[in-house]
């Protein structure tokens, strides 16, 4: 048994359509349906990176498989782009179309994972990302730990967006030109994120490790490097229930009844009827610069 769907200019079968991928019982086809319909908003903010696939055969309750390399027997139609690694190169997914992401679907890639620069400038960011990490499950305070985050980056003259992660966290995200290298851009965000710890030390870490984090909130920066992924906005995770990666309003970090987990692969079709947050983002890219100057100044008033 298989069945269809019109994805832009073209018909992608799904194999196996009814098979659970959740316990909740969402189906594969369930799943291709989602990414059909959330492509317009979701290829606005990843087309053109390279992606990371996360597969579940046999359902989230299976074995997990990441996939960077494209696999052979993709469709000649699937964009694809060769980026170097050490020792060697690797040829990447691209997302351009919603057919893609339909046809990911279909392979039962739940979770796609994308890089923080464009396949043309593979060297050059164009966002930076603190991905803010619960040790507890506490959501008041890591809603609280955004907003902090995101009142820090005001103060380096930079605009904040923000992203629950269909997890237990949030991404507070800074769009940038690319001017600046992935050293540069990880050695500011660490600035930050120590700025940050040392303002709240109740409330924040900078400890990798879980079990010295003492139930603090870690501000995790490492994904500002290159070659690695953070979580495709508007991407399904692989959790209980069929949770959505999902960018915010900013005064949504203000409501009692936002949760990390809260937008799942039910209820996002309803939520992007009122507008997708993001929309806006590639246009207010920034530069590092004056922000530097500024955090070194905040930095040496301690």
């Amino acid at each position: 048994m298989s069945a269809e769907i019109k994805a832009g200019r073209r018909t992608v079968a799904i194999s196996r359509p009814d098979k659970p991928l959740f316990p909740c019982g969402i189906t594969k086809l369930d799943l291709a349906r989602y990414y059909a319909d959330a492509a317009p908003a979701m290829l606005a903010q990843i087309a053109d990176r390279p992606l990371s696939l996360e597969r579940y055969q046999d359902g989230i309750e299976g074995e997990r498989i990441m996939q960077k390399r494209a696999g052979k027997y993709f469709p000649s139609w699937i964009a694809r782009t060769v980026v170097r690694k050490r020792g060697g190169s690797v040829e990447h997914v691209l997302a351009t179309d919603a057919a893609t992401l339909v046809y990911l679907a279909n392979q039962a890639c739940i979770t796609l994972h994308v890089w923080l620069s464009r396949c043309d400038k593979p060297e050059r960011p164009d966002r930076l990302v603190i991905d803010l990490d619960p040790s507890v499950d506490r959501p008041a305070d890591v809603r609280r730990a955004a907003r902090l985050i995101g009142d820090l980056l005001r103060e380096l003259r930079l605009e904040p967006w923000a992203m629950a992660t269909g997890s237990r966290g949030y991404h507070v995200v800074v769009p940038l030109t690319r001017r600046h290298g992935y050293d540069e851009v990880r050695g500011f965000a660490r600035e930050v994120a120590a700025l940050a710890a040392r303002r709240e030390p109740k409330l924040f870490t900078t400890e990798q490790r879980k079990d010295k984090r003492a139930g603090l909130i870690l501000i995790d920066v490492l994904r500002n490097g290159y070659a690695q992924t953070t979580v495709a906005p508007y991407s399904v995770r692989a959790r209980p229930g069929a949770p959505v990666a999902t960018p915010l309003r900013w005064e949504e970090l203000s409501d009692r009844s936002t949760r990390a987990d809260r937008w799942t692969i039910k209820t996002v079709a309803r939520r992007l009827a009122d507008g997708d947050p993001w929309a806006e983002m590639n246009s207010r890219r920034a530069t590092l610069a004056a922000a530097s100057r500024r955090l070194g100044e905040l930095s040496d008033e301690r």
